[in-house]
């Protein structure tokens, strides 16, 4: 073995054994927040819709930053969710807790807990649009 082989050979090791011990923080970190449709339809108000999701983040899992075009309402029904929201202290919902975001508030929900977070999220927003930008 040459010498430069020996003297890189820890180093990638160590990489190895780094990565390995990760590999159950990065899956669940990739896990994929699934959402099912349960309403899409013109509001009454013209120029807007109304969108209804059952929303379920894994445990573990966290939503990116991002915002809605319109308010966004919640109802928590399985789990525990800690909400990051711009302009507010960071705030935790359980089962039975619901809650406004303001439109266009930069928002991130985070799922601490050891079950998933399952919530009713229903979106008024201006037809068009998209019902949600993601913020760096």
């Amino acid at each position: 073995m040459n010498r430069s082989a020996v003297l890189c050979l820890p180093t990638l090791l160590l990489g190895a054994i780094l990565i390995a011990c990760d590999l159950p923080t990065y899956a669940q970190q990739q896990a994929a927040i699934q959402r099912k449709p349960l309403l899409q339809q013109d509001s009454p108000i013209p120029g807007y819709q109304v969108i209804m999701n059952i929303v379920e983040i894994p445990a573990g899992v966290r939503e990116v930053r991002h915002t809605h075009p319109g308010p966004l309402m919640l109802y928590v029904l399985e789990g525990t969710l800690v909400l990051e929201h711009e302009g507010r202290p960071t705030a935790t919902y359980n089962p039975g807790d619901a809650f406004l975001v303001e439109a266009g508030k930069i928002h991130q929900g985070i799922n601490t807990g050891n079950v998933p977070v399952k919530l009713v999220a229903t979106l008024m927003g201006e037809k068009g649009k998209p019902a949600t930008t993601p913020v760096p």
